[in-house]
C-alpha cells in the first residue's frame, strides 16, 4: 500500500512539474493543481495508512488508531489550494483577456535592464 501512494505522489509531481514548464497557462494551471494534489496525498499518508481504523481514541480497549491531524491538515490545504487556483484562473483569464494570448514568452522587446535600456 505504500509503495502504490509513493509512487502516485512521485508521478503526480513529476506529471505537475512537466505542465508547468509548458509555455501556455492553462497547463501551468493544472501542474500546480497536480502538485498541490500530490502535497494532500503525502500529508494524508503521513498519518499512517490503516484500513478500517477509527480516526479518535477508544479510552475502554486498546485499539490501532488512525493520526487526525494530517487529516484536517489535508482538509485545510484542499480549501486554501481551492482558494488559490481560483485566483490564479482569474489573473491568467485577464492576461490572456488583456493580450489575446495565453502564450508565456519573453521576448527581446519585453525585458529591459535595471537602466531602462533594452536588452
Amino acid at each position: 500500500m505504500e509503495a502504490l501512494v509513493a509512487s502516485a505522489v512521485g508521478i503526480m509531481t513529476a506529471a505537475g512539474i512537466f505542465l508547468i514548464l509548458r509555455r501556455r497557462t492553462f497547463p501551468v494551471i493544472l501542474g500546480l493543481s497536480l502538485i498541490t494534489y500530490a502535497v494532500n496525498v503525502f500529508l494524508f499518508a503521513t498519518g499512517r495508512l490503516a484500513l478500517d481504523a477509527p480516526a479518535v481514541l477508544n479510552k475502554y480497549e486498546e485499539v490501532a488508531y488512525t493520526d487526525p491531524l494530517p487529516q484536517a491538515l489535508v482538509l485545510t490545504a484542499i480549501v486554501i489550494s481551492f482558494g488559490m487556483t481560483a485566483v490564479i484562473v482569474m489573473i491568467a483569464l485577464s492576461a490572456y483577456l488583456s493580450s489575446k494570448d495565453d502564450h508565456i514568452d519573453m521576448s527581446a522587446h519585453d525585458s529591459v535592464d535595471a537602466t531602462g535600456e533594452d536588452a
